[in-house]
């Protein structure tokens, strides 16, 4: 019998039945790895998850971002809801690394703000991993960061078994050890409560709490509870309580390791001090002593993570456990968008090196924590076992793998590939004029792609002055009126969308039905053969997709997309004939969005929005006896990650006062957070 129970009311359905099928004969020929090369709309995930059904170990899903992860996690959910399925990105709502600026002698402490939510979904991936084998780990690129090491994470395990000796005190101490604390009026995850001969232990990787209840000194019972009504759900003759860190060890682990701490740290000391850097060896010497203080004392301490190199018992130079090791060897991994999400893991390594490097030179930590690292792209390599790539553009990397490519061209909505057409340059902005203005008569929506933010800026000023609804889209808008433009657009409170890069993935707007690409032929990363791919695949959702390239000569990558549109079309059409499937376009309903609502009255009245199930409040409001609850659907998520990504680049260009500005954003909106 299969570990995964696959549940749908749908059957696979076009190019799905042989994708399925070329993907689960890869695997049992022991390919290492394979590419799902399949066009937007084709039902990738529902290709996947009928795969996984037939496979027979932990499943790693790695996406570039936590929005696509959070998409993917929320389907997976859907599919197998019997089995575990676990959700594993980046607990920070917003994050500040800790750095150091030479140039200004400037330093900037970390600063973060921990999601308790997301830190428990964490907790509960590894423990899953380490409980069951029928698990499937939606994961952001963040997994390839340091975790401690799942052999210690094991060890320091408490498990307890009904007819048991042991003395409740000890239970209680070794409760501690593993990071739990205790509260006996108002216990929350990762406390314990007592009351006389019964320990109510509050996980922090579940919603309900575990009783303990002794017998002299014997386990008599051992019980789960409902959180809210303490009402019994059911008994149980063995529990296992899991660490409430990931970054937990024995008392004796600690000790050895601050000797060798201390003595790295007084040989630090000596060398700023021969080279007459005194305020450095003044600097190391007192974060160090204070940090080891913080472990003795409780165990743990700030930037632990930057120690871990002696906690976990590693060699210079090796590399961090991550979630990978609490995977057995023979896991299966899915890179979703691997166009992007390989060369973001290629990436991670430097980006973290050069801004550690510089807090090593300066004494704001000891040169081990640069063992303190993302994974270098060989150590990932290494630790793959066998892949299967999801792209409908698949990167290079795919290519040097000699990766066999899976198609998927058939849509289920029986849509076809966009109809292309090159026009030439000359009079190129009149031409665009005229179709947007048809295009508004028929109430369909436009998008002009260009090469640089100031001619979207000016190309979408020149069209308000000829009186057309238009609106620009670039980087450099907050990413609240980022989110609030596209839900425009959508509604149709203007026609024509203008940008440099309208192509991210995942991006929705079934309204649009017309895309124009000016200076097509001029050659580059935002005219390569994938991006014309990606952006022509924005047309795909509407049954009157079509896409107009201005150029006066066919590039390569002119030519590879009309040749790949071409071929699709074809096969899309002749299965739609044998199958009588007249295309319908795609109906999807617009969501309410954070922006609409903030850009609303938060001058008169609160905001308290519904994300997820749960209660969000933007704003005190200034009439403390009106409040207003909103039912919506909101990309919550997203626009976190946006104002993140933001705030990181503000702070590598210096621009200090920006991201301050930013990191109150996202403090704004995250408070209230249940």
């Amino acid at each position: 019998m299969s570990l995964f129970q696959l549940k749908s009311e749908y059957d696979p359905a076009g190019d799905q039945i042989k994708a399925i099928a070329e993907l689960k004969q890869g695997l049992q020929k022991g390919e290492k790895f394979q590419t799902l090369q399949g066009v937007t709309g084709s039902g990738k995930t529902f290709t996947l998850a009928n795969v996984i059904k037939d496979w027979n170990a932990p499943v790693l899903i790695l996406s570039h971002n936590k929005t696509l992860a959070a998409q993917l996690y929320s389907e997976f959910k859907t599919f197998f809801p019997d089995n575990a399925v676990e959700y594993f990105i980046s607990y920070y709502d917003y994050y500040l690394p800790e750095s150091y600026i030479p140039q200004t002698d400037t330093y900037i402490a970390k600063d973060a703000s921990v999601n308790e939510n997301i830190e428990k979904l964490r907790l509960s991936a590894t423990a899953s991993l380490l409980e069951r084998r029928d698990v499937i780990v939606v994961a952001s690129v963040s997994c390839i960061y340091g975790l401690g090491s799942p052999d210690d994470y094991t060890d320091m395990c408490a498990v307890l078994e009904v007819g048991e000796t042991i003395e409740r005190n000890d239970f209680l101490q070794r409760l501690v050890e593993i990071q739990y604390a205790r509260n006996d009026t108002a216990p929350e995850k990762g406390q314990f409560r007592v009351r006389g001969d019964c320990v109510d232990v509050f996980s922090p990787q579940k919603d309900d709490f575990i009783r303990v209840e002794f017998w002299g000194d014997s386990v008599e019972a051992l019980t789960r509870h409902n959180l809210v009504t303490e009402n019994v759900t059911h008994s149980m003759e063995k529990t296992v309580f899991f660490p409430c860190k990931h970054f937990v060890l024995p008392q004796e682990r600690i000790e050895s390791a601050v000797e060798s701490i201390k003595k790295e740290m007084i040989g630090c000391v000596k060398q700023f001090e021969k080279d007459g850097r005194l305020v450095e060896a003044q600097r190391i010497y007192q974060r160090v002593n204070y940090d080891m203080e913080m472990l003795q004392e409780i165990g743990y301490c700030s930037g632990v993570e930057n120690y871990s190199r002696y906690l976990s018992h590693r060699f210079p130079g090796q590399r961090s456990y991550c979630l990978f090791d609490f995977f057995p060897k023979n896991f299966l991994m899915v890179i979703d968008e691997s166009h992007v999400t390989v060369p973001q893991v290629g990436a991670m390594y430097k980006a973290d090196r050069s801004r550690k490097e510089t807090l090593v030179d300066h004494g704001f930590r000891l040169p081990s924590a640069l063992d303190n690292r993302p994974l270098k792209f060989n150590e990932f390599e290494e630790m793959l076992n066998q892949t299967v790539f999801v792209s409908a553009t698949p990167g290079k990397y795919e290519d040097e793998v000699e990766s066999p490519v899976v198609e998927q061209i058939i849509r289920p909505t029986g849509l076809l590939d966009p109809v292309i057409e090159i026009r030439p340059l000359d009079g190129q902005i009149d031409d665009v004029i005229a179709e947007v203005n048809e295009y508004a008569k028929r109430n369909e929506r436009v998008i002009i792609t260009t090469l640089t933010k100031k001619s979207a800026e000016r190309l979408a000023e020149y069209f308000q002055e000829l009186e057309i609804k238009a609106k620009y889209l670039h980087s450099e808008l907050d990413a609240l009126e980022r989110v609030k433009i596209l839900s425009e657009l959508r509604r149709g409170d203007f026609d024509c969308l203008i940008g440099i890069n309208l192509l991210r993935e995942g991006i929705d707007l079934p309204e649009v039905s017309l895309i124009t690409i000016l200076d097509a032929d001029k050659e580059g990363f935002l005219r390569s053969e994938r991006s014309l791919i990606q952006i022509a695949g924005r047309a795909a959702r509407n049954e009157n997709g079509k896409v107009i390239l201005y150029a006066n000569k066919q590039t390569d990558s002119i030519k590879r997309l009309l040749t790949i549109s071409q071929y699709r079309r074809e096969k899309q059409q002749k299965y739609n004939l044998e199958h009588n499937i007249t295309p319908r376009t795609v109906k999807s309903a617009i969501k309410e969005t954070i922006a609409d609502i903030v850009g609303g009255g938060l001058k008169d009245k609160a905001n308290i929005l519904e994300v997820g199930g749960k209660q969000i409040k933007l704003k005190t409001s200034q009439s403390k006896d009106s409040v207003e609850f909103v039912d919506a659907n909101i990309d919550f998520d997203d626009l976190i990650i946006e104002l993140e990504k933001e705030m990181l680049e503000a702070a590598e260009n210096l621009e200090f006062e920006r991201a301050a500005e930013l990191r109150d954003k996202i403090k704004e909106l995250s408070v209230g957070k249940i």
